[in-house]
């Protein structure tokens, strides 16, 4: 039973960033340069002033790694540092503790004063297909519906080395990608914006612990190696990946940006909502035989903003509907010697529900755009189209406890 925590901060009703969550981001503001903090309510805890305090000193911790403007150094601190960081704050900012309260103006900045950067730098990316929901509705619309799965799907968790370099926060605009597409009833190629441009609703883990070349990561022992977690739009140009894929997969049509949320959650933080894994129907390698709860109940949904129009909900789902859970995936990513350095960052593939409302891309939702989806102000969508803004939310609730990610917010700009 988790123990029941109050704070002397202000929190909003409904906000993502309880006491119970306390998530790490990179901030910056017009008279402080980029530096670490922690959400609390709508408040910025600014860990490079907390340190000056000196209530940090008892820890014994090199404080030098919050003035840092990316958070690698502290996480490489490792995790027992990170529980004992993290209890030292719950402590300084819980009801009835007046040790930070003299400093609040000091330490606390609305977040609203603030943008959010980058909070780490992510060295390397893999993406997973890991929601049999979607991997199923996939294999359905371009193979064989009868047997919509392939062979190797349920044997281990797929996945492919992605792009860093285009991993972009929160608010930051992207591009429509150009790229080769084959029109419908032709053979051959032709150059332009993709016509069908798709979110992919995700989660990713960060990195928290390196590994040497040639090492594996034990299934069981990969929640160590686990930092967090953020949401995760895995940008999809569904044209130019279909033409591109064969054989060797995607590159054009995912490369050229996915976006994040600025906050990561801490493991500890989703530990309330940790889970049964995903009955998994056939057997698996012992290599990837996961017997510890590592599957997440976390609420997840996505928005589309029409330009200066409102927000419309297109999907709710959750992050349950994974078939292969996030230690599975590190175990198998590592399994043949492959080494792994903090901060970088495993996305989870689309997560889709059982219900056609609960499907995590618009591939599924309009079904090949089959079925276009109606927004309020009397517009359809198959895909996304330019100036439309995506908007993915996601928390985990269990009783009185509330735990959130925030939002990763993307507007969609022509083409380049």
């Amino acid at each position: 039973m988790t123990k029941k925590l109050t704070t002397w901060v202000e929190v909003p009703p409904q906000s993502d960033f309880t006491i119970y969550n306390l998530p790490y981001g990179i901030f910056t503001t017009v008279d402080r340069s980029p530096r670490p903090g922690i959400a609390i309510g709508d408040q910025i805890l600014d860990l490079r002033e907390l340190m000056r305090t000196g209530l940090l000193d008892e820890l014994g911790m090199p404080l030098g790694v919050f003035r840092k403007e990316l958070l690698n150094d502290f996480i490489a601190l490792g995790k027992p540092v990170w529980t004992r960081f993290r209890n030292r704050v719950i402590e300084l900012l819980s009801e009835g503790n007046e040790e930070l309260k003299p400093h609040a103006a000091q330490v606390l900045v609305p977040q609203a004063d603030a943008e959010m950067k980058m909070p780490v730098h992510i060295g390397d990316y893999t993406d997973f297909y890991s929601s049999k929901e979607h991997a199923t509705n996939v294999g359905k619309m371009f193979r064989d519906p009868e047997n919509a799965l392939l062979p190797n799907w349920k044997h281990l968790p797929v996945g492919y080395h992605g792009r860093a370099s285009s991993i972009v926060v929160s608010g930051t605009p992207i591009h429509r990608p150009k790229g080769q597409t084959i029109p419908a009833g032709t053979d051959k190629p032709v150059f332009g914006p993709s016509r069908l441009l798709d979110f992919e609703l995700e989660m990713a883990f960060v990195i928290g612990r390196e590994t040497a070349l040639g090492e594996s990561i034990p299934v069981e022992k990969a929640e160590d190696y686990i930092f967090g977690m953020v949401l995760f739009n895995d940008w999809s140009a569904r044209d130019i990946q279909k033409w591109e894929y064969v054989p060797l997969g995607p590159f054009l049509g995912k490369s050229f940006a996915s976006s994040i949320s600025p906050w990561i959650v801490t493991m500890d933080a989703l530990d309330p909502f940790r889970m049964e894994n995903y009955p998994q129907d056939e057997p698996v390698l012992s290599y990837l035989e996961s017997k510890e709860p590592h599957r997440f109940d976390l609420n997840l949904e996505v928005a589309i903003q029409p330009d200066g129009g409102d927000e419309n909900i297109v999907t709710r789902t959750n992050f349950k509907y994974m078939y292969w859970n996030i230690c599975q995936q590190l175990a198998h990513h590592t399994v043949n010697g492959c080494n792994v350095r903090i901060g970088d960052m495993c996305a989870s593939g689309t997560i889709s529900g059982p219900t056609p409302d609960s499907y995590g891309s618009m591939l599924e939702l309009s079904w090949r755009g089959q079925n276009p989806i109606s927004l309020s102000d009397g517009s359809e969508r198959k895909f996304i189209q330019d100036k439309d803004t995506v908007v993915m939310r996601g928390f985990g609730k269990k009783g009185d406890i509330r735990v959130g990610f925030g939002e990763v917010r993307t507007k969609v700009l022509p083409s380049n």
